[in-house]
């Protein structure tokens, strides 16, 4: 990908998570639990004490990174950070709600950390790596943050087929002609989730003592249209597609997510699996 097309992409990306933001605030209390079980893995992957620095990285809603500032407490400092500065507004909203003191924020983006080099003792960042244009960039900017000795956690999707909850939605919509496949070139969900492949780059960044895991996650809903409307609201592609389409599409999209959701449908609602890559590794 040339200069300029690089450019225009990480201008998209970026331009689609400002939009998103108040969605993913909107929602931030209802995703919280389903994503607990990856949050908990990268915390106890960095091996936190009382007074270090922690530097989160494509925040979000914040919620992983006050796990760490609870942990780092007293004396120590989390940096939340995120490129979209909508989404640092709904941080700052939910750190002071939930009443986190030690806690800064700066706008930040992945491939360039404006932070001195070794300035933290430990960067986090949960499903944020695989939207950088230039994963290895990234990478190689959190070794250099990160003191010697410092610890990473981060967390990508794995494959497609063990993520039906985030697939679903989309295939019926393509299907239908109403989105296109995914471009493999571009950022996405899934761009990290070949196998061996974070590790490789892990490895070339200079990363030490490298470890990769899985965490599964489930996500519940009482039924299609509850499923729907939470991907309205934080898929970006479903979210732009929605408004567009008439009753009838609407209708159409509906039954056919039922049908593929048909395996993880009971009497008790639909329960889908899912599956994301963690790793954690030393500086």
């Amino acid at each position: 990908m040339s200069a300029p097309d690089s450019d225009r992409v990480r201008a998209e990306v970026l331009e689609g998570w400002e939009r998103m933001a108040a969605r993913w605030g909107e929602a931030a209390d209802e995703m919280r639990g389903p994503w607990m079980p990856v949050s908990s893995w990268l915390i106890d992957a960095l091996e936190l004490q009382p007074g270090q620095r922690v530097l989160e990285l494509a925040a979000g809603p914040g919620d992983t990174g006050f796990l760490a500032a609870e942990l780092i407490a007293p004396g120590g400092l989390l940096i939340c950070s995120d490129a979209a500065e909508a989404m640092l507004e709904v941080a700052r909203e939910r750190a002071a709600r939930l009443r986190i003191p030690n806690v800064e924020f700066q706008q930040l983006s992945l491939e360039w950390i404006d932070l001195p080099a070794a300035d933290v003792d430990a960067v986090l960042c949960r499903w944020g790596l695989m939207f950088a244009i230039d994963p290895g960039a990234a990478l190689q900017e959190m070794r250099r943050v990160a003191r010697p000795g410092g610890r990473i956690a981060l967390a990508v999707w794995d494959e497609p087929q063990r993520n039906p909850w985030m697939t679903i939605p989309r295939q019926a919509l393509i299907e239908a002609g109403h989105l296109e496949a995914p471009d493999p070139s571009l950022p996405g969900p899934f761009t990290l989730s070949e196998p061996g492949r974070l590790h490789a780059l892990l490895d070339e960044a200079g990363f030490t003592e490298v470890v990769i895991d899985v965490v599964d996650i489930e996500r519940r809903f009482p039924d299609v249209e509850r499923y729907l409307a939470s991907t309205v609201a934080i898929s970006s592609v479903v979210a732009e597609r929605w408004p567009g389409l008439s009753d009838a599409q609407r209708a159409a999209i509906v039954a056919r997510v039922a049908e593929l959701a048909q395996p993880f449908t009971s009497a008790d609602g639909i329960a889908l699996p899912g599956r994301t890559l963690v790793a954690s590794a030393s500086a």
